[in-house]
């Protein structure tokens, strides 16, 4: 779910927050399964929409921006050096463990350049929800996932050229235009929108995940269609991939939150915030560059990193909180 699940907890009772988290983490991932299964059995029906998956990635940007206020900005001002190393433990760790475990299950080249993708999206779109879940570090969560997506125009096409020219070709200059049209300007403009239309924007806030759920749910039927006919042959081993990557992402996420010194809530934070990916992006991206079929890891892991992270952030959530 985007990033319009930011969680505020200074703007209602935590109960009240803490249940619309668990409904909005309860929900999302089965209507992805709903609109994964869809595109299954009816590719007909939605493989004629693929042109479309660039505006709807698009509408989920946008609401991103719309959920983007001034001191979110200002969190990254006065934490430079936690978001620093939760945006570098991020584009290191989720594109390294992506080419190994490409490498090591031995991926046809279509795969292996599709679980790289996604290893090279920014911040997933639920992470704030599962680090609020979690009794983490929102504010830092919030920081580093905003700071990953402005970046991505930049740094997604170069580490994906590095990681996956070899499998297929990449046209980085291409990819670049496409995020900067799909992601950049939608966040621009939802952002100026948020600063100069406030009151109309604070009343459409509480509707903006369930619009961006009903969206990625569409974008996946879509990316499912496309590869219908080889998802049998191939779903095993994506799943496979997609519940490694995650979960070395969750784990080592943590794990450089501790080496970096962090308190306990800014390590579960960067948990989720580093293995948790834009996997919206990446499957319009592997669309739009590689193939359906290389799009397919990324609807797998829209389905399973908001399983995955929601178990998570319900164990950390009965653990305390350690000093260091």
């Amino acid at each position: 779910m985007p990033q319009s699940t930011k969680i505020a907890p200074d703007s209602a009772t935590p109960a009240t927050a803490d249940r619309a988290a668990r409904i909005a983490v309860t929900v999302f991932p089965l209507l992805v399964i709903v609109a994964g299964v869809l595109g299954f059995l009816l590719p007909g029906s939605f493989k004629p929409l693929a042109p479309s998956v660039p505006y709807l990635l698009g509408i989920i940007m946008f609401c991103m921006g719309l959920t983007l206020t001034l001191p979110d900005f200002a969190a990254v001002a006065r934490r430079p050096w936690a978001v620093a190393l939760g945006l570098a433990a991020h584009y290191v760790i989720m594109p390294g463990a992506g080419w190994l475990i490409a490498m090591g299950l031995h991926l046809s080249p279509e795969l292996a350049a599709g679980v790289i993708l996604v290893g090279c999206a920014p911040s997933g779109t639920s992470s704030n929800v599962m680090a609020y879940l979690a009794k983490g570090d929102v504010a830092l969560s919030v920081a580093v996932a905003t700071v990953s997506t402005l970046v991505a125009p930049i740094v997604m096409p170069a580490l994906t050229l590095f990681l996956a020219g070899s499998f297929l070709n990449v046209d980085a200059g291409a990819m670049m235009l496409d995020i900067l049209k799909t992601v950049l300007v939608p966040v621009i403009v939802g952002l100026l929108a948020r600063l100069f239309l406030n009151r109309l924007v604070d009343r459409v806030l509480p509707a903006l995940p369930w619009i961006s759920a009903v969206v990625i749910s569409l974008i996946v039927a879509i990316v499912v269609a496309g590869s219908a006919s080889k998802i049998v042959a191939a779903g095993g081993i994506v799943f496979l991939a997609v519940v490694l990557h995650n979960g070395f992402g969750l784990g080592l996420g943590y794990l450089a939150g501790k080496a970096g010194r962090l308190d306990a809530r800014a390590r579960r934070a960067l948990a989720f915030e580093v293995g948790m990916q834009n996997s919206g992006l990446a499957a319009t991206l592997a669309t739009a560059h590689f193939s359906p079929l290389a799009a397919l890891p990324s609807a797998v892991f829209s389905v399973w990193h908001n399983i995955s992270g929601a178990v998570v952030a319900a164990w950390l959530a009965r653990k305390p909180l350690a000093a260091k």
